[in-house]
Formats: structure tokens, C-alpha cells, sequence
């Protein structure tokens, strides 16, 4: 039987975390439908002013809009646990964090550059949780001992990303098939790392591993290099109740190994992605810059920009690839059909008990 997983107060009985994926791939259907099977539904942050477009309203005020009404949904659906992924280089990331924290959602994970000064943020009266996104042991320490000296607070966990992850990855592309950089590598380090903090401090930070872990099996082989638990989210994109169109489901059903790619992105970061018409439009240099209409990432430079990045993923969203594509982890190609998240918990709690019985 798997072990649940506790960050701070809370309990997690299948220690499994849906990550957040945007733009509106994991809304509210997707993380309640997690949070009611004993994992932690994430709401992605990134992108919500596009989903909740008012006339005369900027994306800005949309986003906080859009994250209020997001979570409404989700507490409206389930009583389990519910989580926001707001990304460091987003430049609405203090509305975020500050909407998820008042309208007490349950825990932020927050990667896309270091979390620095998420602490400052809480209340008195605050409940959420903070948990940091790192890509290596150093960025961990570096978290842990400037929150700890500034705020003094720790991380109530830390998710240590891999570089087999989809989306947008904190590694040199040289990195990314270097197996010094592997997540199975990384793990150890990372937990060494927190166990300094524990021991010191007397407290529990539980390590929670990503990218790359697709199935039960992952799972396992994961938890005995040290890991508390694991954060997955390509194998839940193709579930009925990912929030993304079906033609963006379908796209991961259809993908073989082959066609699962680094790409460069407008924001200055490697990225792993489906390959596709239009993305093979921009390695050709088909496309041409445009005019930023949201300013959404503070790291993007749209003047040498061939597209807008959020107009491309939410164009892959709504099911138009014409105008955009999916992000997706390096397993995605494993996706075979369409089928219920409590299906999926299901399958991966077999494929772990199998794992575990053939030891």
C-alpha cells in the first residue's frame, strides 16, 4: 500500500500532485476531480486573463478575476485538497500569490525562477502552504536558508522538477540529456540538502519529485531514492476532465516517442513540446514577431520574439494547433485513450502494487 504524504497539517493520501499546466490544461474540473481522489488538484495560474476576458478590463485584473472564480469551482466540486501553480517570471506573480493566499487555497507551488520572497506575502491569519519548485540541490539550499534568515519560515515541501518535464525547464539545453542533471541523480541531493534544514530546525520538509514520472512503477523506484511523493501531468491531460479541448488531448494520444521536442521559447527557456505544423513554421523562421498584447512574462522578449507564447498556448488549448502547440513530458507518447481520473489513480495504483510485489 502506497504512503500518504504529509505537507504541514495536511494530509495527502495517494502522495501524488497533479502538476499545474498551463494555459488552462488544469482548471478547476481537472484538480477537483484529483483532490477527490485523495491527490492534490492544482490550478494553474498562468493564462487565466485570457480564459476570463471582460471588455475594458486588462489581463491583469482578469487573471485575479479568473483565479477567484476557479477556485470557487474547484471547493464547489470537492472537499480534498486544492493547490495553485503560480510561475516567478510571471508578471502578475504578486496578484496570484496574494489571491491564492486570501482566498485560502491550499498550497502554491511556484517554480519558473526561485520563489525568493513567496513568504513575504502570508497573513497572520494565512493557511496556505509554501512549496518551492527547484531544478537542483543548490536552488533548494538557497530557498531554504533565505526564507529561513528573512521570514523565518521553511518550505512545507519542495518538488524537485527533472529535465524529462513538459513545459518550460529550469536546465541548460546542454543538461537535458546529461545524466548528471537526471532526476533519479538529482533526488538524493535534494533531500540531502533538506535533511541539513530538518535536523536543525526539527521540522518536516518532504521531497516531492517531477518530471518524467508517468507511471506506478515511476513512482516506486522514485520513493526509495527518498522522495515523499511525486507530482505528475501529462498522465492526467488525457482524463475526461482536463480542462484542455479534446483535439489537445487527442494530440497526446497521437504522438510517438519521436515527435516530443526541445524547443527554444519566446521567454529565454528550453521547453519540451509536441512538434507540430506550426512549430515547424518557426524553426523555418515562417514566423514573424508581433505586438505583445499582455505582457504576461517578464522575461519575454518580444521584439525577437517569432510568436506570442500565451496566444500560442491557449490557441493549443482551445484545439486550434494552426496557431499553437502542447506542451508535453518526455512519457506523454505513452497516453493511449481518453478515460477518468479516478480510472487513472486506479491504474497507477496497480501498476505500483505490481511493482512493489515483483521486488
Amino acid at each position: 500500500m502506497i504512503q500518504s504524504l504529509k505537507i504541514g497539517n495536511l494530509e495527502i493520501r495517494i502522495p501524488i500532485i497533479q502538476g499545474g499546466m498551463g494555459v488552462g490544461i488544469s482548471l478547476s474540473g481537472m484538480a477537483a476531480a484529483v483532490a477527490n481522489q485523495g491527490g492534490v488538484g492544482v490550478i494553474a495560474s498562468a493564462g487565466l486573463g485570457m480564459l476570463y476576458r471582460q471588455a475594458g478590463v486588462d489581463f491583469l485584473e482578469n487573471s485575479i478575476t479568473g483565479l477567484k472564480e476557479e477556485l470557487r469551482k474547484a471547493r464547489e466540486k470537492t472537499r480534498g485538497i486544492i493547490g495553485i501553480n503560480v510561475m516567478v517570471a510571471m508578471s502578475n506573480f504578486a496578484d496570484m500569490v496574494k489571491t491564492a493566499i486570501s482566498e485560502k487555497a491550499d498550497i502554491i507551488f511556484s517554480g519558473g525562477g526561485l520563489p525568493l520572497n513567496l513568504p513575504s506575502f502570508l497573513t497572520k491569519d494565512s493557511t496556505t502552504k509554501l512549496v518551492p519548485i527547484v531544478s537542483s540541490a543548490r536552488a533548494a539550499k538557497v530557498i531554504c536558508g533565505k526564507w529561513k534568515s528573512e521570514y523565518d519560515y521553511l518550505p512545507d515541501a519542495i518538488v524537485v522538477e527533472g529535465p524529462k518535464a513538459g513545459g518550460h525547464l529550469g536546465f541548460k539545453a546542454e543538461q537535458i540529456t546529461d545524466d548528471n542533471y537526471s532526476l533519479e541523480h538529482l533526488i538524493p541531493e535534494v533531500v540531502a540538502v533538506v535533511k541539513d534544514f530538518e535536523n536543525i530546525y526539527n521540522v518536516k520538509i518532504p521531497v516531492i519529485a517531477a518530471g518524467g514520472v508517468y507511471t506506478g512503477q515511476d513512482i516506486s523506484d522514485i520513493i526509495k531514492l527518498g522522495a515523499s511523493g511525486v507530482q505528475m501531468g501529462s498522465r492526467f491531460v488525457t482524463t475526461t476532465e482536463c480542462d484542455a479541448s479534446d483535439s489537445f488531448k487527442q494530440s497526446y494520444i497521437n504522438a510517438k516517442s519521436e515527435d516530443i521536442k526541445i524547443i527554444k521559447s519566446p521567454v529565454g527557456m528550453p521547453g519540451r513540446a509536441i512538434m507540430n505544423s506550426f512549430l515547424e513554421k518557426v524553426k523555418l523562421g515562417q514566423k514573424v514577431p508581433v505586438r505583445c498584447p499582455f505582457k504576461c512574462i517578464k522575461t519575454c522578449e518580444i521584439s525577437s520574439s517569432p510568436y506570442c507564447i500565451i496566444s500560442a498556448l491557449y490557441s493549443a488549448f482551445k484545439g486550434n494547433f494552426n496557431s499553437g502547440y502542447a506542451f508535453a513530458g518526455s512519457n506523454a507518447y505513452l497516453s493511449e485513450k481518453i478515460i477518468s481520473v479516478k480510472q487513472t489513480f486506479d491504474d497507477i495504483l496497480q501498476e505500483y502494487d505490481l511493482r512493489k510485489n515483483n521486488e
